[in-house]
């Protein structure tokens, strides 16, 4: 899976710090954020298996893949989530 899809942007006089991450196909429950040490870590898992009949034959594809991308943070920056 490509988690390379991230806008970010951080505002020093507000000390905020904003990460957008694009994560299609996967739902909420496969998707893990964590923040440890001043390091925001999101990650997740890619599942899935589809099937179909095409011109008298079974068509299977199969995706599965693991992500893990790890963005070190400002010392006092105020963590809050938000989700779409």
């Amino acid at each position: 899976m490509d988690c390379s899809r991230l806008d970010l942007h951080e505002d020093k006089e507000k000390n905020v710090v904003t990460a957008s991450f694009e994560l299609p196909g996967l739902k909420k429950e496969d998707i893990q954020i964590d923040i440890h040490n001043n390091v925001l870590t999101v990650a997740g898992e890619v599942k899935t298996d589809e099937s179909k009949e095409q011109d008298g034959y079974a068509v299977r594809e199969r995706r599965y893949g693991k992500f893990s991308r790890s963005i070190p943070l400002p010392k006092g920056v105020k963590v809050s989530f938000a989700s779409v």
